[in-house]
């Protein structure tokens, strides 16, 4: 059997697994980000190293799954905005140097895309994109079982089009899909709202749980700005399936009761009923699987 290193590296935490060919996860070890690059990659080693060490096993291949954007082909980490001090940073070519493993990178909403493509609701679509829904809202695309990365490798950034004249200010540009869809543009809108910073979760949790009406609105106008983006995906590409992750995840029922409208309201006519809109299957896992299916899906193309 096959084993292979995942390294799932968000603005948080990073997080370094082992599996085998069925992506079982056998090892896991996540730590916080360092604000230095330098700091990070000596922790990753050491844990690469640790893995080695301890599990006498043939690893194939290290997949990265990580924000962009990026140069996936050569391994290059292109000024990523929640990983500063990574920016220009080759990492395939040093672990490939460090380690003598094939070692390969991808944008994380692409990493997604294959993870839930191969392994979760994605699974036997045939035109299918991944919302990521966390951070920022990116989108991995998959057409006729092929990821698109578009001519420069930078497709699927739905969340920096313009949907909106006002709107929190997010990475830039007011009024985008990321403005409202996400955990940063939450927080934003609500601020915008009531003057008080309080995280996406803080949000859904006073909606949710306590019935907050300005928390409930909150997620009403960012809840209908993702059903509006979606329809237009729909509307765009003919998808058959998309799948939403991190924050849909968790409160798909809340935000479900404004987006389906918005969708229904916003969709041609002859597109209803072509899309299903699901919620991650993979969960938790989803970031260690996708860097995994990585690894695996660079082995084999290798």
């Amino acid at each position: 059997m096959n084993y292979f290193i995942g390294i799932d590296i968000g603005g948080t935490k990073i997080s370094t697994v082992l599996s085998n060919d069925n992506c079982q996860i056998l090892y896991k070890e996540k730590f916080f980000t360092k604000d230095k690059f330098e700091d990070n990659y000596k922790i990753i080693i050491n844990i690469i190293e640790k893995i080695i060490k301890e599990y006498s096993v043939n690893i194939k291949a290290i997949g990265i799954s990580a924000g962009g954007p990026l140069d996936s082909e050569n391994g290059i980490f292109i000024s990523p905005p929640h990983l500063k001090t990574w920016h220009g940073i080759n990492i395939k070519k040093l672990l490939e140097n460090e380690f003598g493993i094939p070692t390969f990178l991808e944008n994380d909403a692409n990493a997604c895309a294959l993870a839930e493509y191969y392994y979760g609701n994605g699974k036997g679509s045939k035109n299918f994109a991944f919302l990521t829904f966390g951070t920022g809202l990116g989108a991995g695309l998959i057409f006729e079982g092929n990821l698109y990365r578009g001519t420069n490798n930078q497709a699927g950034e739905l969340g920096h089009i313009r949907i909106s004249e006002d709107g929190p200010l997010c990475y830039g540009k007011r009024g985008c899909v990321e403005s409202f869809c996400c955990g940063t543009g939450i927080s934003l809108l609500h601020e915008q709202l009531t003057n008080q910073n309080l995280s996406a979760k803080e949000i859904f949790d006073l909606a949710e749980k306590e019935n907050n009406p300005i928390a409930i609105n909150t997620i009403k106008i960012s809840s209908q700005k993702l059903g509006l983006a979606i329809a237009l995906l729909i509307d765009l590409l003919a998808l058959d399936c998309i799948v939403i992750g991190s924050i849909y995840s968790r409160s798909s029922q809340i935000i479900d009761k404004y987006m389906l409208e918005e969708v229904e309201a916003e969709i041609l006519p002859i597109n209803k009923g072509l899309c299903k809109i699901k919620v991650s299957s993979l969960m938790e896992n989803l970031g260690d699987i996708a860097a995994i299916t990585v690894a695996q899906k660079g082995q084999k193309n290798d």
